[in-house]
């Protein structure tokens, strides 16, 4: 019976620890400190990362409570990415219900190769301050809004959102610039790279597309790149896509400056927004003879030097 006694003694002192514990971490890191804090959660941040990041910036009291809470009360599954003005006189159960709502600033993530419009569409579905204005704005910046991934304020207007992209973008061409080996202008290796982007899949291609590309320039031969074309017919309601896949024999004479099928040179603006690999490959050219690139049903492109060669690549790769 004293055995008894002892272990249900036990169990209640565990029991009211266990208790105080958790009391203890619910409560308000510091009461009287309501000074706001800007709080992120990155995207792909788990919830044991978000407590410990909690801690550290003074803002709950147990990460170990913090982490049991979200997960007992399935808060952890409406935790958004972006950023949050807390402070530490809120209690952990308001700061874990804040960070499903709330956010200041949305993580907003744009893909290499895209057109302006297609930002447009990005920007309309994440940015409660979005306005069809944009459209305008960001086609006048095609090739500059560097592809990545933003915290971008909830009511941003257009300028802020260029600007950002706009700085993000030199920044990270100014690291590659130097390496330039050809002779092509600072513009035009952005409008060289916007094609190279939605021509090759692969990074290993990229260098031989821009090789293509730029003998083709060198002897004053159509770049022939279909892109250009899908660029310059723009939306697709049909299939509501702004890239028109099975170009038919009309869609290539589209009486357009940006069609390369028809006219020599490179199109007058970048036709999207091309990743660090796609500028990289246009300020570096691999040095070739190639004339002709075909791609096969994996999106490996395969080179050649002649029509005749490129026709039995056509041949051998194609459908």
């Amino acid at each position: 019976m004293k055995k008894i006694l002892v272990v249900l003694g036990l169990l209640a002192i565990f029991s009211i620890i266990t208790f105080v514990w958790w009391e203890n971490g619910l409560q308000a890191a510091n009461n009287s400190d309501k000074t706001s804090k800007i709080f992120v959660v990155k995207t792909g941040e788990g919830v044991r990362e978000i407590a410990n990041n909690l801690k550290s910036k003074g803002l709950i009291k147990d990460p170990i409570v913090f982490f049991l809470l979200t997960k007992s009360e399935g808060i952890d599954k409406k935790i958004q990415a972006g950023d949050f003005r807390l402070n530490s006189a809120m209690s952990a159960t308001e700061i874990a219900t804040n960070l499903t709502h709330g956010i200041l600033d949305i993580w907003t993530t744009i893909p290499e190769g895209l057109r302006a419009t297609e930002i447009a569409a990005i920007l309309k579905a994440k940015i409660p301050s979005y306005n069809e204005s944009w459209v305008s704005e960001l086609q006048a910046n095609e090739g500059y809004l560097f592809p990545d991934t933003y915290l971008i304020p909830r009511d941003a207007d257009i300028n802020m959102i260029i600007s950002l992209m706009k700085a993000n973008f030199q920044k990270k061409y100014d690291t590659v610039r130097d390496t330039k080996t050809t002779v092509l202008s600072d513009s035009q290796i952005i409008i060289l790279a916007s094609i190279i982007e939605r021509e090759a899949m692969f990074a290993t291609d990229r260098p031989l597309v821009a090789s293509v590309f730029v003998n083709r320039l060198n002897i004053g031969m159509v770049l022939g790149s279909d892109p250009t074309v899908m660029y310059a017919l723009g939306y697709q309601a049909d299939t509501k896509t702004w890239w028109k896949k099975d170009l038919t024999a009309d869609d290539l004479l589209v009486n357009s400056p940006y069609n390369t099928r028809k006219n020599a040179g490179l199109p007058p603006t970048a036709i999207a927004n091309p990743g660090l690999s796609a500028i990289e490959a246009a300020l570096n050219p691999a040095k070739t003879d190639y004339l002709y690139f075909f791609a096969d049903k994996q999106g490996h492109l395969h080179f050649a030097t002649t029509l005749e060669g490129h026709n039995a690549n056509i041949q051998k790769y194609g459908e």
